[in-house]
């Protein structure tokens, strides 16, 4: 293992961060209302919650992104006014996002020396090499500082964004979601390390996670929000994983049983040779890709993210042209246009619906009908279009797939991400006949409740004869729904096994490029 983060830190004990009483309002809604929480000094806690239950505002307002309508932040016991995140630094809070923050076009060093707060005229490259080295040395991630970020992994880049906060020598750290791009040994590691430094009292971390597995692993405990109000907190040694469910959920958790029946003769649906395609710089992001996905089965890519799995979904589903190869549906061939992704029964769930999936100022019922509007009876000729007969069809589907929301009137963009990612589901899924359907990370960010509603929907597909194609980097979601499981790793397919016999160990380091 790596050189412990303890042994960089000082020995310092972490501020306690406590937030009391506090409201946040945007106009008329209440965003946050008067919620509590704890960090103590040398702990790990984790803050829980479906989307929509304020996790992020809450987090935005101790960063200084927003300020409280009411309420007080203290830090080390008093009472702390923090209107930007460079207050939140003076104070020792740093926050490791979602979203990478690093310049691509610059080096690991330039980004660390940038992420500082100081008004430096001049920089003595040499000096600071030497700093940077001795700070490197000591830290938990071994990345070559001279190493341009366009050319790190996902994972690379990922440690990186916590290296600089230790670089900027943060007490308290935010995590939010910190394992999304990880493996899951990369992520042991990552947040194993990060609790050594919490239990030696050197360091305290809040963690926004949805992987309950890495909440009861690592956090000492934990406070749950649901509809911006104070659901429920606790130490991890006395709660159960249904304990936090109910907080998060109001009720009892039942999860969606998940059996996937076996289909009688199987027949071939979608058919790769030799696929090759190339990212957006033209350098070559898949090579040689030969893949087979039957009926009645759901096969599943597993993969870091930034190996070409977003290259091999725009291909299927006609955003980029392929450079060589061919791909059949049914044993035809299939260039992924509008007019074949019809013929051939070709539907998708895209990663970032909101971008790749739907328009946002468009109403429920508009994105519903992108794939019917000029169909009757939804249109008249092909041209004239029936508005009636949409919102017709949207409120069945509405009521089918469960979707919360207003209207069918109301802007999708309005919707929280679950509920978008059902109005995709409904329209994917209404057709009577589907043969293909590709899932490209359906449940990223999500809550369990929404994580749930499409398993189940992915799994129904399978059973009725679908085929599926998904794409995901949760291996605990791929081993629950595939029925085999591949995975991809510098854009090509480097391991293959039935889901319930393959070996973790050996899947872990290909996912690691092993």
């Amino acid at each position: 293992m790596e050189t412990s983060t303890v042994s960089r830190l000082t020995p310092v004990a972490p501020p306690e961060l406590e937030v009391v009483n506090l409201t946040k309002q945007f106009g008329s809604f209440t965003a946050l209302d008067q919620v509590n929480l704890k960090v103590p000094s040398g702990s790990f806690h984790a803050l829980l919650g479906e989307n929509g239950a304020g996790k992020s505002t809450l987090v935005k307002c101790i960063m200084g992104f927003y300020t409280p309508t009411a309420g007080d932040i203290l830090v080390g016991k008093r009472s702390r006014t923090i209107a930007s995140p460079k207050d939140a630094h003076h104070h020792g809070i740093g926050m490791v996002y979602q979203h990478f923050t690093c310049v691509p076009a610059m080096t690991v060093a330039e980004n660390l020396v940038l992420s500082r707060y100081d008004n430096r005229q001049w920089i003595n490259w040499k000096t600071e090499y030497e700093q940077l080295e001795a700070f490197m040395a000591t830290a938990p991630f071994q990345i070559d500082l001279k190493a341009p970020i366009a050319q790190l992994a996902a994972g690379q880049k990922q440690k990186l964004e916590i290296l600089k906060q230790l670089y900027l020598n943060s007490r308290i750290l935010i995590l939010d979601e910190p394992t999304s791009v990880l493996t899951p040994g990369e992520a042991d590691e990552v947040l194993g390390l990060l609790r050594e430094a919490v239990t030696a009292g050197q360091l305290s971390v809040l963690m926004i996670s949805h992987k309950f597995r890495e909440v009861t692993t690592f956090a000492d405990g934990v406070t749950v929000l649901r509809k911006g109000k104070n659901a429920g907190q606790g130490s991890l040694e006395t709660l159960t994983v249904d304990d936090l469910a109910q907080m998060m959920l109001g009720e009892q958790r039942t999860a969606t049983a998940m059996a996937r029946l076996p289909y009688p003769d199987p027949q071939p649906i979608l058919a790769l040779q030799n696929l090759a395609a190339d990212r957006d710089n033209g350098l070559p992001a898949l090579t040689n890709v030969n893949l087979t996905v039957n009926q009645g089965e759901i096969v599943g890519i597993a993969g870091v993210s930034g190996n070409g799995q977003r290259e091999l979904v725009e291909v299927l589903s006609g955003q980029r042209p392929p450079t060589q190869g061919t791909i059949r549906v049914k044993g035809c061939d299939y260039r992924a246009t509008r007019s074949e992704m019809a013929r051939h029964q070709v539907y998708t769930l895209p990663e970032e619906p909101l971008r790749n999936a739907c328009v946002p100022h468009m109403t429920v019922a508009e994105n519903m009908a992108l794939r019917t509007f000029d169909q009757p009876p939804q249109a008249k000729g092909g041209w004239l279009l029936r508005p009636s007969k949409i919102r017709q069809a949207a409120k069945a589907l509405v009521q089918q797939f469960s979707v919360q929301t207003p209207s069918v009137e109301t802007p999708v963009g309005y919707l929280s991400g679950g509920n978008v990612q059902r109005t995709v589901l409904a329209r994917e899924l209404s057709s009577a006949n589907i043969n293909l359907l590709i899932a490209a990370n359906p449940c990223f960010g999500l809550d369990f409740s929404a994580v749930d509603f499409i398993h189940s929907q992915l799994v129904a597909a399978r059973n009725r004869g679908v085929a599926v194609l998904l794409v995901s980097e949760d291996l605990d979601e791929l081993l629950k729904l595939c029925d085999r499981i591949l995975v991809i790793s510098d854009g090509q397919l480097v391991y293959e096994s039935p889901a319930d016999q393959a070996d973790l160990k050996l899947l872990g380091q290909k996912m690691a490029g092993h």
